[in-house]
């Protein structure tokens, strides 16, 4: 006699179907998505126009004839040329900040994770809570030290106080506690590595996502940095773009000679392709080491 068990049949697995968007969703993607590229639009159409087109056209759409090469050329050439001067001031401002804040933050990282001292949380919790501090209130402090320093219009004015990040702290001790295992330093140290070598050759590879986060967040915020070179800096061939900018407008505005204004616009467009190549250049690293610090924190 012949016993026969019945296999159940294998039901095949339903595809997930991904929800779309509601009605309201889309509304609201369309308005963000307009209300974030419309002054971008704004821009691309404003640098083909002269002052008079400005006010006279329609300011979403282009105008003839176009006036693009006539305001590079004006961009260039005005006051020597010293637009082209700003705009390798801000390179190195932002550039000297982004290093040295990222060396700052590894440096200071590895000590709160690599150490235990008496202190070292309330310390920690203490350099974290300077973030509620606005910028705008350290100015004048910052300006006194650099009076005493005697670095104020020097370049050392804006990048020094650019090298302490809080924010970049917090970040890399989150790399050093997920991502450097102290077993690892336990190991170099019972071979006979120092601080030095263990931090150089051993660490910094493991947090490279943190440190390129770290420095992308310098640099834009060394790149965009207006009020501080304002009041440490008064000779202009030291201008960052930001203040540089800012100075052509109100000169141009008050001293009867013609505005600007397209010209200035265009140098705007010009200083923001510097920040997007550093985040299409290092986006990737970018987005994991603050995926990382998340997911780590």
């Amino acid at each position: 006699m012949t016993l026969s068990r019945s296999v159940p049949a294998q039901v095949a697995p339903r595809a997930r179907s991904r929800p779309g968007f509601t009605p309201l969703q889309l509304l609201a993607l369309v308005l963000f998505a307009a209300y974030s590229l419309l002054p971008l639009w704004w821009v691309l159409v404003t640098i083909f126009k002269d002052n008079g087109q400005l006010f006279s056209s329609f300011g979403l759409w282009f105008a003839s004839p176009g006036h693009l090469a006539q305001n590079w050329h004006t961009l260039v050439t005005r006051d020597d040329g010293i637009f082209l001067r700003w705009l390798l001031n801000s390179v190195l401002y932002a550039g000297a900040s982004a290093i040295g804040s990222m060396f700052v933050s590894a440096a200071a990282g590895y000590a709160f994770s690599a150490y235990d001292f008496r202190g070292k949380n309330a310390l920690f919790a203490l350099i974290l809570a300077t973030i509620m501090v606005p910028g705008t209130a350290l100015v004048l402090p910052l300006f006194l030290m650099m009076q005493k320093l005697g670095l104020l219009n020097t370049s050392w004015a804006v990048i020094l106080p650019a090298l302490v990040s809080p924010f970049g702290l917090y970040l890399m001790r989150l790399f050093w506690d997920a991502g450097f295992p102290r077993e690892l330093m336990e190991a170099a140290r019972i071979d006979g590595a120092g601080d030095w070598t263990i931090f150089r050759q051993l660490g910094l590879p493991l947090v490279r996502g943190g440190l390129v986060t770290v420095g992308l967040f310098a640099f834009v915020g060394a790149w965009n940095n207006f009020f501080l070179p304002l009041v440490v800096i008064n000779r202009s061939e030291l201008f960052p773009l930001t203040l540089g900018l800012s100075v052509w407008n109100q000169t141009s505005s008050s001293s009867g000679q013609e505005p600007l204004y397209t010209v200035i616009v265009l140098g705007a467009l010009v200083s923001i392709l510097p920040l997007l190549l550093a985040f299409l250049s290092l986006g990737r690293f970018w987005q994991g080491g603050l995926s990382s610090g998340a997911v780590k924190g």
